[in-house]
């Protein structure tokens, strides 16, 4: 997940006029600190493709004295290295992106990262979903996090490979094929038979989106570990898939998972919004044969993150003022435009250029609106702070079976050892 994520942050493609200013707030007005003056080097760190290309070239335009230093690299990666960095107590990045599974366990580690509400973030509480502003708040009120984006889910399909397999390819009528999961299966079935290819990506690409649709995850609020719920339901589900031979059977966010993009190897995928950047970026010579449906059981959160500033940095404020101006309206929209990562922050979903955007390469479907309404309506779970370890592991068993190490008759029994073993020794 990295989603390959990811993603994160979204904007609009506005062209900024930023004369001698850093940061923009929320509002759009302008406190700096970084215009002029020594030179600054900020380091960024983040997965997949959150739009960051652009924006680094905007605010080094209007920064000449900032340089910004992108590292983009695998999900799990990523987050393994910020912990590692916040233990020893150096070399974390100045700016790091955290995922909603990683974001309960490091805000219980706030103290090794700067109390945003100490430069000036309390305005913003309202402007964002109330989830959003809450999930990265320490029990002791610091604000560790600005939030990016929201994953509200839906379904992307190949309407081409639908077309060839003898399947609807208008959104709407492929949205009235799958209400559960069941019945996406059992279309699943149709497809392989009719073609002798697969229809979807990946086992654990069933298991976090019909997790992510359950009332409580891997954890409850008390921080007990819930596998009979949600987890068994959802792992369910991606066993009955691999078995019932629809799987690729890819491992999600790996090179053999971009090169199926490109060689056809599956037609579907859950898609929350900050998966339509990666397909872009990954397959961009199947622009306009991709669209989007609805997902089956409806609604979801899957993934979504915030830019947190680690307190071991030595340019904290020049950091700061670069994640408000990430996440100020004018570079939310932007980056929902470029990569599909749906903002946190409720106005913009009622922006006239969100509800307007369709995206050219998903086959004009209206994403503005389809993931507007989405994310209006999320209920999200609550995210233990062993959550994204625990994910981790439960995803690395899908995967032995997918590649044949283990049987999904005894999958089960080896994820909840695996989770167990987690929720017992991780920190």
């Amino acid at each position: 997940m990295r989603r390959t994520l990811g993603v994160v942050a979204a904007g609009l493609a506005a062209t900024l006029v930023i004369a001698g200013c850093s940061g923009r707030d929320l509002e759009g007005d302008s406190s700096s600190n970084t215009a002029g003056g020594e030179q600054i080097t900020l380091k960024v760190a983040f997965w997949g493709d959150m739009g960051l290309d652009n924006l680094k070239a905007e605010y080094e335009k209007a920064h000449p004295n900032v340089k910004i230093v992108l590292n983009s690299g695998e999900f799990n990666a990523q987050h393994e290295d910020l912990q590692k960095k916040l233990v020893t107590g150096s070399g974390a990045p100045d700016i790091s992106a955290v995922d909603e599974g990683f974001i309960v366990q490091f805000r219980n580690q706030a103290d090794k990262f700067v109390n945003l509400l100490d430069k000036g973030a309390g305005e913003y509480e309202s402007k964002y979903l109330d989830w959003k502003w809450k999930a990265s708040m320490s029990a002791d009120g610091k604000q560790i996090g600005l939030g990016t984006d929201v994953g509200g889910l839906a379904m992307c399909y190949r309407s081409d490979l639908f077309k060839a397999a003898g399947l609807p390819t208008d959104r709407d009528q492929v949205s009235k094929l799958w209400s559960n999961w069941d019945q996406f299966i059992e279309v699943g079935k149709q497809y392989t038979a009719k073609t002798g290819k697969k229809f979807v990506d990946s086992g654990t690409n069933m298991f976090n989106p019909v997790l992510a649709q359950q009332p409580v995850g891997f954890y409850d609020e008390q921080e007990q570990l819930q596998m009979n719920g949600g987890p068994k339901v959802a792992f369910d589900v991606s066993m009955k898939a691999i078995d019932a031979g629809i799987s690729a059977n890819l491992a999600s966010f790996q090179p053999n998972w971009d090169q199926g993009f490109k060689k056809d190897q599956f037609a579907v995928l859950a898609c929350p919004a900050w998966m339509l950047g990666h397909i872009q970026e990954t397959a961009p010579d199947q622009k306009g044969k991709w669209d989007i449906a609805a997902i089956p059981g409806g609604g979801g959160n899957w993934g979504g993150s915030w830019w947190t500033v680690p307190s071991q940095g030595k340019n904290i404020d020049a950091a700061v003022d670069f994640v408000k101006w990430m996440v100020a309206p004018e570079q939310q929209i932007e980056v929902f435009e470029t990569v599909g990562n749906l903002p946190s922050q409720p106005e913009l979903y009622k922006d006239p250029k969100v509800l307007a955007f369709k995206k050219e390469f998903m086959s004009n479907a209206p994403t503005g609106q389809i993931f507007a309404a989405t994310a209006a309506n999320l209920k999200p779970q609550y995210l233990g702070k062993k959550n994204g370890p625990t994910r981790v592991a439960v995803e690395n068993v899908i995967t032995r079976v997918q590649q044949g190490g283990l049987k999904s008759d005894a999958a089960w029994a080896e994820a909840v050892k695996q989770a167990d073993k987690v929720a017992k020794t991780a920190k």
